[in-house]
């Protein structure tokens, strides 16, 4: 299985600012010239920047420091040293820069390409010929380069996603996602098959959306029980919300409270996005007891569907192709 890593604290620091030369000219009819040391070049910058070909943080090493390259010391005949070059750290859209000393957030890096600088490279020192003046004609100082900053950072990837798949454990959402989307996650009937977040994208008729499978929630997930709490946060971004019940299954209205309950603890504002309750497999109970199921719900909201069959997938579909139309529209009334 892939590492999966949505959460690190790394460290970083900018470049040191090159120093500043003494040096005095010495040429062939003038052997005490005056002073022509450079100044040193300036540290290189460190920028944290969203690029869509990472899909979560497995590419960095724990407590690592990430350095931009130092500025280069000045040297004789006036000549400036070299700047330092930057140090871009690529992420994933939707990872939040954190600083670690503070836990004040200092970006939400959400769209592909966003980038903040995080750490200034350091000033270069001046040369000896900067000191020179009508009393001090032969200054014998430079200054040393400025230190680069330095930070802890704590890098904490929410993933972008339109819909979030919520369910208990075995309740389909991975089986759901490969049909949906060009997502081919791990699939096997028995509990957390799905023990990392899966990301398919949807393309129909000029539409593309993307579709997040959580891990399964059970009850206490929010305070560390089974695999919820760690990828709840994954569905902090999504605009609607699918929540998954199995029809083979007892209490069906309580399992599908224990998912809202759970999504409230954590987020209550979730509560408030757009949502269809999928009635998933089906095909191993009748219509009779399909009837009973859908009543033990909210009827107007559910959607009966067979991952395995086929079975309502095209009118689930033209569902989320309306949410999406929906959000796009107001989105471009802002």
């Amino acid at each position: 299985m892939p590492r999966f890593t949505d959460t690190i604290e790394i460290h970083v620091k900018a470049g040191d600012g090159g120093a500043g030369a003494v040096s005095f000219r010495r040429e062939k009819y003038s052997p005490k010239g005056g002073p022509d040391g450079g100044d040193g070049g300036k540290g290189g910058c460190v920028y944290i920047q969203a690029d869509r070909r990472y899909y979560n943080l497995s590419h960095f090493f724990k407590n690592k420091l990430y350095q931009a390259q130092r500025g280069i010391q000045g040297s004789s005949q006036n000549r400036h040293g070299a700047d330092g070059e930057n140090l871009t750290i690529p992420v994933p859209p939707g990872t939040q820069v954190i600083n670690a000393e503070t836990d004040e957030e200092i970006i939400d890096l959400v769209n592909d390409g966003d980038i903040c600088l995080v750490a200034e490279g350091g000033i270069g020192g001046k040369g000896n010929a900067f000191f020179k003046s009508s009393t001090h004609q032969t200054p014998r100082m430079a200054q040393s380069g400025m230190p680069g900053e330095e930070l802890t950072l704590h890098l904490n990837l929410k993933l972008i996603a339109d819909i979030g798949l919520i369910g208990l454990p075995n309740a389909g959402k991975s089986t759901l996602l490969s049909v949906l989307t060009n997502a081919k996650p791990k699939i096997g009937d028995y509990p957390f098959t799905t023990l990392i977040p899966n990301l398919g994208i949807v393309e129909r008729g000029g539409m593309v959306y993307s579709i997040a499978d959580i891990p399964g929630i059970i009850e206490g997930a929010h305070m560390g029980h089974g695999l919820g709490l760690s990828f709840l946060q994954h569905i902090d971004r999504v605009r609607a919300l699918l929540y998954l019940i199995d029809c083979t299954g007892e209490n069906l209205k309580y399992n599908l409270e224990l998912l809202k309950a759970e999504l409230k603890t954590y987020n209550e504002n979730l509560l408030e996005r757009p949502a269809y309750i999928l009635l998933t497999k089906i095909d191993l109970i009748d219509e009779t007891q399909l009837a009973e199921k859908i009543s033990e719900l909210e009827p107007e909201k559910v959607i009966p569907i067979s991952s395995l069959e086929g079975e309502n997938i095209d009118t689930l579909l033209k569902i989320l192709d309306g949410l999406m139309e929906e959000y796009n529209a107001t989105q471009g009334t802002d």
